[in-house]
């Protein structure tokens, strides 16, 4: 007796350490990534661009240039300049009179200069060595119609951020009812026997996969047999090839968890196989569904290693699911870049801390639309 109890004692303790250990790892992880990470997070890290942008545009003066109190004021743009503190001259304000609002790149373009633009030339005089009320005495002088270098500040996610929701949104659309139309043909039409054994034996291996692989097979075919070159297309064409047996297997096992009864009910009602499938047993189904959804999410935001050979590792927003502007970084590719090529730890944690948000909210959402939907069909 005692000798039952010592063993059940042993085993308990395992069993508390175990979990013990599991919640001390992840919070010296979350810790980690949180200590190093929340300091790099503010207003520019999340909504600028990630490379600096420099654009000469031409501007004409508002006024007659006149002297001011304001330090760093420039009457003939009215706009205030200050420094860095690396040094760089950049625009803290534009009035309400500015002529930078009208701006036109050489292109003759439009160009929206903005707050916390840097400028670094007038025509062709060079104000980066200059103070700031130096400065400011060169660009009244200029003429009335100046030439100026405008660099937009990087820096920030945004690229990344963008790219990573349209891989997710685009993976998905491809994968969910492809998986979800396998899963209802396992569990409800196909017939036990070799071919149905061999399409199990299938997913299984490919859910096995090293995604490497699936990267290198994505190259091949996507990029340069069909032409897609880098692209957001080809990166979310690899990956719900991946999402594939995730999505099958769960929505296969929500299917199998829905009673036989409410089958044998609607089709003696005299309601179709499909319509049984349709409006019973998908919607029953549902929260089984959703986490095979949630699941794909985590393990699209997660992949780098089949989207560097696909999507590409270029930190820009795409414009077109092929071709040369479609190549983008997501968040996962730009914090392994950082982390293999600069080695910056704390840019990589506030990256991470963003990915972390992005899958809460993400799950979060697809929750709440799930319980709305089986709400309306009283489920």
């Amino acid at each position: 007796m005692n000798s039952r109890k010592l063993k059940d004692s042993i085993l308990q303790g395992l069993i508390y350490f175990s979990a013990a250990f599991t919640i001390f790892i992840l919070t010296v992880i979350i810790g980690f990534i949180l200590y190093k990470g929340v300091p790099g997070i503010n207003l520019h890290f999340l909504t600028r661009q990630w490379e600096e942008k420099t654009t000469f545009v031409r501007v004409d003066k508002v006024a007659e240039p006149k002297d001011s109190d304001k330090e760093g004021y420039v009457s003939s743009l009215d706009i205030t300049l200050k420094k860095d503190k690396e040094g760089n001259l950049y625009i803290s304000k534009i009035g309400s009179d500015s002529s930078l609002d009208s701006a036109v790149d050489m292109l003759g373009q439009s160009f929206k200069v903005k707050s916390d633009d840097k400028l670094s030339k007038v025509d062709s005089n060079d104000l980066s060595e200059l103070s700031v009320a130096d400065a400011v005495k060169m660009i009244n002088q200029s003429q009335d119609n100046m030439r100026l270098k405008i660099t937009r500040p990087g820096g920030g996610i945004v690229p990344m951020l963008v790219s990573t929701i349209y891989i997710i949104l685009l993976s998905l659309v491809i994968a969910a009812p492809i998986g979800i139309l396998s899963a209802i043909y396992l569990n409800e039409y196909a017939k036990p026997g070799k071919i149905l054994n061999a399409i199990r034996f299938a997913i299984q291996n490919l859910a096995g996969i090293p995604s490497i692989i699936y990267g290198l097979f994505g190259m091949l075919i996507f990029v340069q047999y069909f032409g897609m070159g880098y692209s957001i297309l080809a990166g979310a064409l690899t990956l719900s090839i991946i999402l594939l047996p995730t999505i099958i297997s769960t929505t296969e096992e929500a299917l199998k968890a829905i009673p036989q009864t409410y089958r044998e009910s609607s089709l003696g009602l005299g309601a179709t196989k499909l319509q049984t499938n349709y409006k019973i047993i998908l919607p029953n189904a549902l929260p089984g569904i959703l986490v095979a959804i949630i699941l794909s999410i985590g393990r699209i935001v997660g992949e780098s290693a089949a989207l560097m050979l696909t999507a590409g590792t270029v930190a820009q927003i795409p414009t077109a699911i092929t071709g040369n502007e479609a190549g983008a970084a997501t968040l996962t590719i730009k914090l392994y870049m950082l982390m293999k090529e600069e080695g910056d730890i704390a840019t990589a944690c506030s990256i991470a801390i963003i990915l972390l948000a992005l899958i809460i909210v993400l799950n979060i959402t697809s929750k709440v639309i799930t319980r709305r939907f089986l709400k309306k069909q009283g489920i």
